[in-house]
C-alpha cells in the first residue's frame, strides 16, 4: 500500500516555490520538473482551515469547490484578513503595488512588507511594480486612491487571468 501525504498548499517565499504538507512538512521544488499527484480512490478532500490552524471538523469541501475551506474556516480566515479591514491597528509596514497579469488586466493592492514578493507571485503576477511602504491604513487609504485615479480594480478573477496567460508574449531573455 502506498503511503499518502496530504497537502496543505503552495507557497511562494523569495528561494522559490514550496509545497506544504499536512503536519508542517515542506518540499522544495526544483524549476523546469515536473510535479505529479495521485488521487486515492475514495479519498475526500477537507478543509485546509484558517490562519494556519487545522479545521477542527475537518470538513468535506467539494471537489467542484474553488476554496479550500469549510463555510466556517472561510468565515474565520476573511475575518482576519487585511483585506477585511478588521485589523486596522496592525503595527507591521504594508506595501503598495501596481501589477500586470497579462493584456488588459493591471491592478492595485497591498501587502504586508514581510511577505516580499510572494503575495505577487501566488496571484500570478507577470511583472508588478512597488510604489509605497507605509502602516496598513495609508496603504489602504493609497490603495484606494489610486484605484480610482488609474481606474483599476483591486481584484481581478482568477479564470481572466487564467484565459490569458496562454496569449502572453515570449520572454525577452
Amino acid at each position: 500500500m502506498a503511503q499518502g501525504w496530504k497537502c496543505s498548499g503552495l507557497s511562494w517565499p523569495e528561494d522559490g516555490p514550496v509545497l506544504r504538507w499536512e503536519g508542517g512538512r515542506r518540499s522544495v521544488l526544483t524549476w523546469g520538473k515536473r510535479v505529479a499527484f495521485g488521487v486515492a480512490e475514495g479519498g475526500v478532500r477537507t478543509c485546509v482551515g484558517a490562519r494556519g490552524h487545522a479545521c477542527a471538523a475537518r470538513v468535506a469541501v467539494s471537489g467542484r469547490s474553488t476554496g479550500a475551506r469549510c463555510e466556517e474556516c472561510a468565515r474565520l480566515d476573511r475575518a482576519h484578513s487585511v483585506a477585511a479591514d478588521t485589523l486596522a491597528d496592525d503595527p507591521r509596514p504594508y506595501r503598495v503595488y501596481l501589477a500586470w497579469f497579462g493584456p488588459g488586466m493591471v491592478k492595485v493592492g497591498i501587502t504586508a512588507h514581510q511577505r516580499g514578493s510572494a503575495r505577487l507571485r501566488e496571484q500570478g503576477a507577470v511583472c508588478f511594480s512597488w510604489l509605497g511602504t507605509g502602516p496598513l491604513m495609508a496603504a489602504r487609504r493609497t490603495e484606494e486612491l489610486l484605484r480610482a485615479a488609474l481606474s483599476v480594480p483591486d481584484r481581478i478573477p482568477y479564470g481572466a487571468k487564467r484565459a490569458v496567460r496562454s496569449a502572453l508574449p515570449a520572454s525577452a531573455a
